[in-house]
């Protein structure tokens, strides 16, 4: 659907790291996680916001990651983020994680994130706010 990426930096601290030195796998989902939220501040919107207004949180349906490359300690890294599939109540992304001022990716996924009724965790369309500001986004930056 789009080619237009939003970018989040990340730099690789301590605590981040095993006791090989290298970023300990499960904080890659992290960073992912916290790119689609800051993507989500850049259209204006929050997640709580969206909670107490339209009665919708988000929740991972869906998660395909790629480890190629570890980071480590101090790199400093970016998250590229991407929208290449927007549905009725779920988002796509493409996540990339890359080494600054370096060619080719450590850590790629795709995550699709539904958006479910706070109450039930059924199903829920995205909210129109929600639905418009991405394609706004897509627009202006695609």
């Amino acid at each position: 659907m789009s080619t237009a990426v939003f970018r989040h930096p990340v730099r690789v601290y301590y605590e981040d790291t095993d006791a090989s030195g290298v970023v300990y796998h499960a904080n890659y989902l992290r960073w992912f996680e916290r790119a689609r939220t800051e993507w989500l501040r850049e259209l204006g919107l929050q997640q709580q916001t969206l909670r107490a207004t339209s009665g919708v949180v988000f929740t991972v349906a869906d998660l395909r990651i790629e480890f190629r490359r570890p980071a480590r300690l101090d790199d400093r890294l970016e998250v590229l983020t991407c929208v290449p599939m927007l549905r009725r109540a779920s988002l796509t992304f493409a996540q990339t994680l890359v080494r600054q001022d370096e060619d080719g990716y450590l850590t790629r996924a795709e995550v699709r994130v539904g958006c479910v009724d706070v109450s039930d965790f059924r199903p829920r369309p995205l909210p129109g706010a929600l639905k418009s500001a991405v394609e706004a986004w897509i627009r202006a930056r695609g």
